[in-house]
């Protein structure tokens, strides 16, 4: 076990290559493709890997340092490498705290190969990706067909539909919005901060900030979480109005339960239809929490990134694991 890096608790690669995309040229990827039994990491998970540093996690602390190796020795070598550790592992002093086989696809890349460029496109312009490697070689195209495939790892192939990572819209400019803002600065989630006719300056560094937010330019995607923290006010309706009626994938609203029903009969004025009535989260954010706007923004924060991972729960969940199919040939290759 190793001791705790701040690069550690990276879980999207796709942010740090886009960061370093100036100053970052051969560079090697860790995927997880196969799990057996328990592990701290979902498939799919993955650890970026330079000559000098490693950033993400895939499998607690217990091999990663052991991956970045084989990461550097990949990217001298320019040769995939796919490692077995744990149940079925060659390597018998690496041992899985939790007690089950992981299968980690090691692979080259150059921050300008064709796949890499589509991936970090799909990153900046918040386009869904479909995305096959076998180590050697890798494909990635725009894809609107959404879900897990039924099959993510053949034992010499991964394919994976990574989504564009979560946005928050945050509209009000109370203390519990800007705790909710800052709280998923902190997180390192896209947010913008909406509050029409707010301060002339955004009130929190790090964050898209809009004062003049319309129905028609409010930021709204299937990958995106609305929560209105403000109370009652005009301009919040009708953007909370649009909210619903858009494919964000969840909207909520703060608000003592003894209004609600005015605001629904708000919401049909305005032509927001039943369908999209019934998914307003409202009272915002999970029960059980401090009423402080840290204990709300926590809340809300739970809330919605609950809702955002559990989409594809199901279809993780009837997913088989297939590593132990993998060619014995390989492992350690």
């Amino acid at each position: 076990m190793t001791h705790y890096r701040a690069e550690d608790i990276a879980d999207d690669i796709r942010p740090l290559l886009l960061g370093q995309a100036n100053g970052l040229n051969r560079f090697a990827i860790a995927t997880l493709v196969a799990t057996d039994g328990p592990s701290p990491r979902e498939v799919g998970a993955q650890m970026l890997i330079t000559q000098q540093q490693h950033w993400g996690f895939l499998s607690g602390g217990c091999v990663e340092d052991d991956i970045a190796r084989h990461g550097r020795e990949v990217i001298a070598t320019n040769t995939h490498r796919l490692l077995r550790y744990g149940e079925g592992s060659p390597w018998f002093d690496i041992k899985l705290a939790c007690g089950a086989g992981i299968s980690v696809l090691v692979e080259p890349a150059n921050i300008d190969d064709p796949p890499i460029c589509t991936l970090l496109a799909g990153c900046r312009e918040r386009k869904p990706v479909f995305w096959q490697s076998d180590g050697e070689i890798r494909k990635a195209s725009f894809s609107d067909v959404s879900g897990v495939p039924t099959q993510p790892w053949d034992g010499i192939n991964f394919s994976a539909f990574i989504e564009p990572p979560l946005r928050l819209v945050v509209i009000g400019s109370d203390a519990t919005a800007f705790a909710l803002a800052a709280l998923a600065v902190h997180l390192e989630i896209e947010t913008v901060l909406v509050d029409p006719g707010g301060h002339a300056e955004s009130p929190i560094a790090g964050i898209e900030y809009l004062r003049s937010a319309t129905a028609e330019n409010l930021p709204l995607d299937r990958w995106t979480a609305v929560a209105v923290v403000t109370h009652d006010r005009e301009s919040d309706e009708t953007l909370l109005a649009a909210s619903l009626s858009s494919d964000a994938f969840y909207v909520g609203a703060i608000g003592a339960r003894s209004r609600l029903q005015g605001r629904i009969e708000r919401l049909q004025q305005l032509g927001v239809s039943e369908n999209d009535i019934g998914r307003l989260c409202a009272p915002i954010g999970l029960h059980g929490f401090g009423k402080s706007p840290r204990d709300i923004a926590l809340s809300i924060m739970s809330e919605v990134k609950r809702d955002f991972h559990s989409r594809s729960a199901r279809a993780r969940s009837e997913g088989v694991s297939t590593s132990s199919i993998a060619p014995s040939s390989l492992v350690g290759r």
